[in-house]
């Protein structure tokens, strides 16, 4: 029964998690939050992972109840994400592997994603719409990699989401974009917003910039109240993003839509893909809050996938990536 620790730490979270053959034992996460009105920068993000991240190994652990002499592998996330924040879990991660004797397992982000979606939701090979803070994704699996049919071409929507409550001044906590969704819910007037699809791509930097040039006045004017704007922002966003899935479903013939990233806890997403899968005779798949939000054990996950079928990462070949894409990894573990 194979034993994995993972260790994740692209963005402004950090988490230690347990996984032994399918059952997440564990875990722990903690998160870096800053003031309202301000994001998150790769330093200070990295100072709080490097301050968190031994205490939560030591509490994933006592929580799984398993012994570092336990362990078959040590997975971290090796990228994309912010720099520093990378290095961090990274020079733990390869620490105690070296420690404890065990194999190094190099994750990229999105594929653990995809691999604890496919645990918990129940569909081996789904179609994937992957949303989140620095990734918007629709992606499905053929010879060996996960594809990307579809992409955001600039901003991603977790992104997006963010910079709008940061210039509504939106609390941080617990995240920005869990407050935008509440007030979104009070939102009573729709405002046309910029609505961009192309194929099975998005682009989200027009409807940005809009808003941020006219907010102020919008506001001012009393024109509308920013639950009107947090609404808006979501009908728009996810309207486009459930057009371009539509199409890569029917592109597929896929029978289940998989819904994960941060942005994948939003219930108004969740109902529209619902309520599309329906009318296309698909089923949605959406994933438990706990483990949409960047978490250890989903690199748990799939670093158990990696080992299982022999492919670990040798420490000269360890060094984290910024930029590293879903279809750059040899999924050796699916058929």
């Amino acid at each position: 029964m194979p034993t994995v620790l993972g260790l994740e730490g692209s963005a402004n979270k950090v988490g230690a998690g347990v996984v032994r053959d399918g059952a997440v034992l564990s875990n722990r996460r903690a998160t870096y939050v800053t003031p309202p009105g301000h994001g998150f920068a790769p330093g200070p993000t990295g100072r709080h992972h490097r301050a968190a991240v031994l205490g939560l190994v030591r509490d994933a652990l006592r929580e799984a109840g398993v012994e570092p002499r336990e362990l078959d592998g040590v997975a971290f996330t090796k990228g994309p994400g912010m720099g520093a924040p990378l290095s961090v879990v990274a020079a733990v991660a390869r620490t105690l592997a070296q420690l404890w004797g065990c194999p190094l397992l190099a994750v990229n982000h999105c594929v653990g994603h995809i691999e604890m979606g496919r645990l918990l939701g129940g569909a081996p090979d789904p179609l994937v719409l992957y949303a989140s803070g620095g990734n918007t994704q629709v992606i499905a699996y053929a010879r060996r990699r996960y594809r990307i049919l579809g992409e955001t071409l600039d901003v991603a929507l977790g992104n997006c989401i963010d910079r709008l409550a940061r210039l509504l001044q939106i609390p941080n906590a617990p995240s920005p974009g869990y407050n935008v969704e509440q007030m979104a819910k009070r939102g009573r007037r729709l405002i046309p917003l910029p609505y961009v699809v192309k194929g099975l791509d998005v682009s989200f930097s027009g409807l940005l910039s809009h808003l941020q040039a006219v907010t102020p006045k919008l506001l001012q004017s009393g024109e509308a109240t920013p639950e009107d704007l947090c609404f808006s922002l979501q009908e728009t966003a996810f309207a486009a993003l459930a057009e371009v899935t539509e199409r890569a479903l029917a592109l597929t013939r896929a029978r289940h839509l998989l819904l994960v990233g941060g942005v994948a806890c939003n219930h108004r997403l969740q109902e529209m893909m619902r309520a599309m899968c329906r009318a296309r005779g698909a089923e949605l798949c959406p994933v438990d809050d706990r483990y949409c939000i960047d978490n250890g054990a989903m690199i748990a996950q799939a670093g158990w996938e990696m080992l299982r079928a022999g492919q670990v990462t040798e420490l000269s070949q360890s060094g984290i990536t910024q930029r590293y894409r879903t279809d750059e990894v040899e999924v050796t573990w699916r058929d």
